[in-house]
């Protein structure tokens, strides 16, 4: 996107944003209280669950506190892009070179379609009846559930994300008067934490405006942008230029060189998804390397891919943080698959080219105090690329977190490819808000599911109990494994109660917890339920 402090107008852009589209996905009913979750946190939710207090961020647990009888469905980002595909080739009827930031969000240039339309209030309209009549097309779609479209007509894709936003809330369109001014007047009551939900910027970031007493945008645009720039650096900068109405192109970023692309052209053209998917997993391995090589990541890709009779499928996909390998294979499944599901297509592809058509510059692979993206990360992902092109896309998983109070249940094996490997995401830290009786940190090395029925006895042979009160019958002085020899117990601590569910007499569950440290050195996580002592993890 253009920078107007270099002489060169801000574009006029069009934002149509679906709230909650998982939820559309999902098909829920106009009064149903729906929620969608990921790793156990609330992604999305219908009006109805809203209205009962359900929000975005939610814990399951809290979540389901506030409403007992939601429905409960599991995130599919992959079943989101295919649903979204009817919307999207619907809009690109009267709309082109639409890019698609997310499921459920598209972006486009709204100039020429303004001027076509007569106008971008009359534009807006047509695009939001032209996608709402593309869900009534298919059975199961409906936004009902979570309101209507947002369509947002603004200076700058910050501004017009804004603007798609309130839209969907009022329920029309919303047009903002063309102009850095008037940009920047719409924009300077309005909090400043839009940065974080519609520009990416960093939640630490707009704390630490917040805490200097920078509440909203028009507070953060009247600061002088040298100063801002000089304590802040280039983050700073590049928010004071959106709160201003100016310049929303991300910092760092700039049209790639000519020739960056990459492509494959098959002599015999290929039928099946699972091959060009390999394939773009290659193509996306090269295109990432060599803009590595410069320090550099995709920001907006285009996706093309032809069969030997011109059918063509054309999407340009955008991620503000940059699109690593994996994430572009990812993106080439959705565009695929969404291909398949909606033309009956009559010849194999002979062709499929990934092009860059911005990058920003990288943060590197510097080993740092603070963790972030290392050398080794890179290794790593390599190594699960190579292991998934020999054993399979089904044989190779990866942890994801979902939260959970035991260690069993805090994360769940999933395909590596269903997964950014890069992104620093909540599979690889837990939530920032514990379970209420979560394993205090350092975590268990070894987790044993389902647990290993041992037995526990004191100092002259008897089974060690546990009262409902917490009370322990005698000191722990050996542990009876079902297999090896019995271990003296040189240390102990506990127990900690657990009582899980206690308004549910069906699932209603409740245990203790030990750690006990054997003269050999083990040091084990027990756990003891209606008198049974259980062998649940054991660390490093």
């Amino acid at each position: 996107m253009a920078n107007c402090s270099r002489g060169r107008a801000v574009p006029r852009i069009g934002v149509l944003w679906c709230p909650h589209w998982p939820v559309v996905v999902a098909g829920a009913a106009s009064t149903e209280a729906v929620m969608v979750l990921r790793a156990n946190r609330v992604v999305a939710h219908s009006l109805a669950a809203g209205a009962e207090g359900i929000a975005v961020g939610q814990r399951r647990r809290d979540a389901q506190a506030r409403c007992p009888l939601v429905r409960i469905e599991q995130h599919d980002p992959a079943g989101d892009a295919r649903a979204f595909e009817r919307v999207v080739q619907a809009v690109g009827t009267i709309v082109p070179r639409i890019e698609i930031t997310e499921p459920g969000m598209l972006t486009f240039i709204a100039r020429g379609p303004s001027r076509y339309f007569g106008g971008d209030a009359a534009m807006a309209t047509t695009v939001v009846r032209i996608a709402i009549e593309s869900l009534g097309e298919s059975a199961g779609l409906s936004l009902t559930a979570v309101g209507s479209f947002g369509m947002g007509v603004a200076d700058g894709r910050f501004a017009a994300g804004v603007a798609a936003r309130r839209s969907a809330r009022a329920g029309t369109p919303a047009v903002v008067t063309a102009g850095q001014w008037e940009t920047a007047a719409f924009l300077a009551r309005l909090p400043v934490r839009l940065l974080t939900v519609v520009a990416g910027v960093p939640a630490e970031f707009v704390q630490l405006l917040t805490r200097l007493g920078v509440h909203d945008l028009g507070s953060l645009a009247a600061l002088p942008e040298v100063d801002v720039a000089a304590r802040f650096g280039p983050l700073g900068s590049f928010s004071h230029r959106i709160a201003s109405g100016v310049d929303d192109r991300l910092p760092g970023t700039h049209d790639p060189p000519a020739g960056l692309q990459v492509d494959r052209i098959f002599e015999q053209p290929v039928h099946h998804s699972d091959v060009l998917v390999f394939v773009a997993r290659q193509l996306a391995e090269e295109l990432a390397g060599q803009l590595a090589g410069d320090g550099r990541v995709c920001t907006r890709l285009v996706v093309i891919a032809e069969t030997e009779h011109g059918e063509k499928s054309e999407r340009v996909w955008y991620r503000s943080s940059g699109l690593s390998a994996a994430a572009m294979v990812e993106r080439v499944r959705w565009q695929l698959d969404a291909w398949a599901q909606r033309d009956t297509i009559t010849a194999g592809v002979t062709l499929l080219r990934l092009d860059p058509v911005e990058v920003c510059s990288d943060e590197g692979v510097q080993m740092g105090l603070w963790g972030g993206r290392t050398q080794a990360d890179e290794w790593a992902v390599r190594a699960v690329t190579r292991l998934v092109a020999i054993a399979g896309e089904q044989q190779v998983l990866v942890p994801a977190a979902q939260g959970g109070r035991h260690p069993h249940e805090a994360f769940k094996w999933v395909p590596a490819i269903t997964v950014d490997l890069l992104e620093h995401a909540e599979r690889y830290v837990r939530g920032a808000a514990p379970w209420p009786g979560q394993l205090p940190v350092p975590s268990p090395a070894i987790v044993h599911a389902p647990p290993k029925p041992i037995s526990v006895g004191d100092a002259v042979g008897r089974e060690v109990r546990v009262t409902g009160r917490g009370t322990v019958s005698a000191a722990p002085a050996v542990v009876r494994f079902a297999t090896g020899p019995a271990e003296a117990v040189q240390s102990w601590a506990g127990p900690w109660p657990v009582e899980e569910r206690w308004w549910d007499l069906a699932r209603a569950r409740r245990l203790a917890r030990f750690q006990v440290l054997t003269r050999s050195g083990r040091l084990l996580l027990l756990t003891v339920e209606q008198g049974q002592w259980w062998l649940t993890a054991e660390y490093a």
